[in-house]
């Protein structure tokens, strides 16, 4: 029997639960050939001929590595510099207008990926405010994902990824790839020494957040939990957000329909108070 015929009613049903109890990802019935297809050339990489050994290999690993690598997997981590840029705009024209002469401002990027949208935020900030290097800024970016993470905190990209952005602001806050790394870009240590990477599971009762915040982004991620885990992550949201601060979810995303907190701003944004 091939590996892919191997994940019956009664397997799916394991990886659906493990999935969702660990990190809120609720897998409906018709994700089994979504299942086969992102994990099938995983399990064979760690030698298992069925998908019952590669659930063992995952709930057996005590380092709990394999689970991580299983959800790299299974999500989709794809992102842009400045994606879904009317976030970007609210932020520079309504926020960083109104800190005023307080000049502190704490943000969240909480399902940062390869760090495209922290970065975008610290370039949102330094372009905006005058003297920023006055100011008491800081963001935290977080993911799930170690591997993601990695490659966040390191700050280097490949031209593609930032050939959409301006010419100017490529100037500002990249340095050009020479010898082997040419042919990327890194982010300048004015924008990365203001970014804490730091992995979180949204699904943790209690984040290792220590100061309230000014604005969490949460975008593109509402869309992998079901309701009940959107309300309990909202509900940890508006804990941490001090009152008058803003959350951002994604387009594709719509608070509509689940109960919370906060208080409609715009289509995706929301505050607190």
């Amino acid at each position: 029997m091939a590996l892919e015929d191997t994940l019956t009613g009664p397997v799916f049903d394991r990886f659906r639960d493990l999935v969702y109890r660990k990190a809120g990802i609720a897998l409906g019935s018709t994700k089994k050939s979504l299942l086969v297809s992102r994990l099938a050339k995983r399990a064979k990489d760690c030698g298992c001929q069925s998908f019952q050994d590669y659930y063992d290999a995952v709930t057996q690993a005590t380092d709990g590595e394999e689970f991580l690598n299983m959800l790299d997997c299974i999500t989709t981590n794809k992102t842009d510099f400045f994606r879904e840029p009317v976030h970007f705009s609210f932020l520079r024209d309504v926020i960083l207008t109104s800190v005023g002469t307080e000049r502190r401002l704490k943000v969240w990027s909480a399902a940062c990926s390869s760090g495209e949208e922290p970065y975008s935020i610290a370039m949102t900030i330094t372009d905006t405010i005058q003297q920023a290097e006055r100011w008491d800024w800081r963001i935290l970016a977080s993911d799930i994902s170690t591997r993601v993470l990695a490659q966040a905190k390191s700050g280097r990209y490949e031209m593609d990824r930032v050939e959409r952005l301006p010419s100017d602001a490529l100037r500002r806050h990249f340095l050009k790839g020479t010898g082997s790394a040419k042919g990327t870009v890194k982010v300048k240590p004015t924008l990365a020494d203001h970014i804490a990477f730091r992995r979180i599971n949204l699904m943790d009762e209690v984040y290792p957040i220590k100061t309230q915040l000014d604005v969490i982004f949460c975008r593109n991620v509402m869309i992998y939990f079901d309701r009940t885990t959107q309300e309990s992550v909202l509900r940890k949201f508006f804990r941490y957000l001090k009152v008058g601060g803003y959350l951002f979810v994604g387009h594709s995303e719509s608070l509509q329909w689940v109960p919370n907190p906060f208080t409609y701003v715009a289509p995706t944004i929301y505050r607190k108070g």
